[in-house]
């Protein structure tokens, strides 16, 4: 009994030993693992500030003092920015406000009084012409004017006649008759005349001097310039030619023909409004409005006519000048904008700008941008408005953080 009982006492006393073995081996391989836990932390929070450090280099860039003088540095601005298309094309006459000068009748010129391009006024004789069809009629007026004259004459003394009994009642009857005759005639006569444009002053002039033959003038209808003359004295003109003697236009407004590409063509309304500008004037833009889109896509080319009705209240265009045509289309939109020469494009197409932090500190920061207008460019992504950046000497920043991280 004895032996049994210290027995047990002892396999009791091992079982405990080996129990606190295992608890204290558990608790050495938690603290070695805590331990190997820490270590790796501590190695990835270092790795990633070491990243970090790198990254921050090679995006930032302190220059010295001397080199500062020589970046400019600007504010980022709030502009619109509207989308816009660009054609070329031509200037040309309003062709709506232009008038080809016909005589009423073919004929022979006699004198020419304009030249082409000269100003005229409505009303402004351009040129004289001898119409037959003219001097029949004022032949037939002064003979008409004649018959009248004897006419009256015989009425008036048949008149006298009859009161004194000295002619039958039949013969004042046939004398009023003639007059009346006489009378119609002349009327039918100066109608005639007043048909190739004579005023009632020149009719009365024929009629008083008996003179015929004077030559027809043919005038201007509108105020504008002549931009055609096919007549010259003692030229024939025949109203089936293919060409006026004259050609009158008004060019208070001209036409601008553009070619549109057809993939811009379903932005295009009548009305709106295109500015034009030519390389005689440069830096000007004249402003005009889209009248007329082409019913049809050149086969060739791919692009339709757009046509533009141009004010030019001085005069200084001319036809067949070869002109830009800009056209807004869609809303503005206000966006960030820099200037061109601030935004460089790297090797891999990325573009970037340089934003100030100090005096002497810059960062490069990566940028989306869209239009380009009037020197700006537009920024969608990556800048605020009122940033300050690097313009000028933005080139050199990129150059020489190039070095740097190298």
């Amino acid at each position: 009994m004895i032996c049994s009982a210290i027995k047990f006492r002892a396999d009791k006393k091992g079982l405990f030993i080996r129990r606190t073995v295992v608890a204290v081996f558990a608790v050495v391989l938690l603290v070695a693992v805590v331990a190997a836990c820490q270590k790796r932390s501590h190695d990835t929070q270092k790795a990633n500030e070491n990243a970090a450090h790198a990254a921050n280099s090679r995006d930032s860039l302190t220059i010295t003092e001397q080199q500062a003088r020589h970046i400019e540095v600007i504010s980022a601005s709030s502009q619109e920015f509207a989308v816009k298309h660009e054609a070329v094309g031509m200037i040309d006459f309003n062709q709506d406000s232009t008038v080809h000068v016909w005589p009423p009748y073919q004929g022979r010129i006699r004198q020419v009084f304009a030249r082409a391009g000269d100003d005229v006024k409505e009303g402004q004789t351009l040129f004289l012409i001898d119409i037959p069809e003219l001097l029949t009629a004022e032949s037939e007026l002064v003979a008409a004017s004649s018959a009248l004259t004897l006419a009256v004459k015989a009425l008036d003394r048949m008149q006298k006649m009859r009161s004194g009994g000295a002619a039958a009642e039949k013969d004042l009857e046939q004398a009023i008759s003639e007059h009346q005759t006489a009378e119609g005639a002349y009327k039918a006569a100066r109608d005639a005349v007043r048909i190739f444009g004579r005023s009632d002053s020149e009719i009365d002039s024929i009629e008083a001097n008996r003179q015929i033959g004077g030559g027809l003038p043919v005038r201007s209808p509108i105020h504008g310039r002549v931009t055609g003359r096919n007549a010259s004295p003692g030229s024939l003109v025949q109203l089936d030619a293919p060409s006026a003697p004259f050609t009158v236009a008004d060019i208070s407004t001209l036409w601008m023909i553009a070619y549109v590409s057809e993939h811009d063509f379903p932005q295009l309304k009548l009305g709106q409004p295109v500015s034009v500008s030519v390389m005689a004037y440069p830096g000007r833009k004249f402003q005009g409005r889209i009248v007329n889109i082409g019913a049809a896509v050149d086969p060739d080319t791919r692009r339709i006519a757009v046509r533009s009705e141009i004010k030019d209240p001085k005069h200084e265009l001319r036809a067949q000048m070869l002109a830009s045509f800009l056209i807004h289309t869609g809303t503005p939109h206000v966006s960030p904008a820099v200037p061109v020469n601030s935004v460089v494009r790297e090797g891999d197409g990325a573009q970037v700008v340089f934003v100030q932090e100090d005096d002497r500190h810059f960062i490069r920061r990566p940028v989306k941008t869209g239009l380009t207008q009037n020197g700006v460019v537009q920024i969608f992504d990556g800048l605020s408005a009122g940033e300050k950046i690097a313009g000028d000497g933005a080139l050199f920043l990129h150059n020489a953080l190039t070095l740097q991280s190298r």
